[in-house]
């Protein structure tokens, strides 16, 4: 799934996107309310997780000002705000979930699963499609030419990746940063072990490639010409 997650304590950030990454989901982190309104309108994302407290502008503000424009985006609350009241205000705000710290993250992923499997979702949220690849996101399944295609957790993050940004040229840091949270330059060959495999599963058994390496610059998925 594509998420977003809203929050403004570092430790509890970090511990979530890195737990969601390594689960295979792509995930944008911002630790400001008012960046994560923006994100939220425009990022097409299939869950959004909200902190109540964030600077700037607080998670309940977020979340009515989404639903007033008309987005329907999941949204659940990750926070230290408990009261029965705050979790009344949060659902009547337009909150799918409430989820209270301290929290196991298990319990926050399966959370999100049922989020991401609810129906009323939009087709660009449930599939992505180039060419004859298709990548069914609820299912988490991948087919090429009607075919299944067997993908780790990562591969296949790294798949939904390339697919919702076809055509663009993605370089190694934009990958390293988007699937594997890596947000300085590592000197590490993990985007090339990764794009080798990826490769020997959906191009090599098939006549057309579709994943392309742009010498010098980076990679790119497409529907051929």
């Amino acid at each position: 799934m594509k998420l977003l997650l809203v929050e403004d304590d570092v430790v509890t950030r970090d511990y979530v996107h890195a737990g969601l990454v390594g689960a295979g989901h792509s995930v944008d982190v911002t630790d400001d309310g008012v960046d994560g309104f923006a994100l939220a309108r425009r990022g097409q994302y299939d869950v959004i997780i909200l902190d109540r407290m964030v600077p700037g502008m607080d998670g309940l503000s977020i979340l009515k000002a989404l639903r007033a424009s008309g987005e329907q985006t999941p949204v659940i609350f990750l926070t230290a705000v408990s009261g029965v009241d705050d979790r009344v205000l949060g659902f009547e705000a337009g909150a799918d979930d409430y989820l209270v710290k301290p929290f196991a993250f298990s319990e926050l992923a399966a959370r999100l699963n049922a989020l991401g499997r609810r129906p009323g979702l939009s087709s660009e949220a449930v599939k992505l499609v180039v060419s004859d690849l298709e990548m069914d996101l609820v299912r988490r399944r991948v087919t090429r030419n009607g075919e299944p295609v067997e993908l780790m957790p990562k591969e296949f993050a790294l798949l939904e990746y390339f697919m919702r940004s076809e055509g663009r040229i993605l370089s190694k840091t934009m990958l390293l940063e988007r699937v594997w949270g890596f947000y300085f330059d590592t000197h590490t060959s993990v985007v090339e072990t990764h794009i080798s495999r990826l490769r020997a599963k959906i191009d090599k058994p098939f006549p057309v490639a579709l994943l392309h390496t742009i010498k010098n610059v980076g990679y790119t998925l497409r529907a051929p010409d």
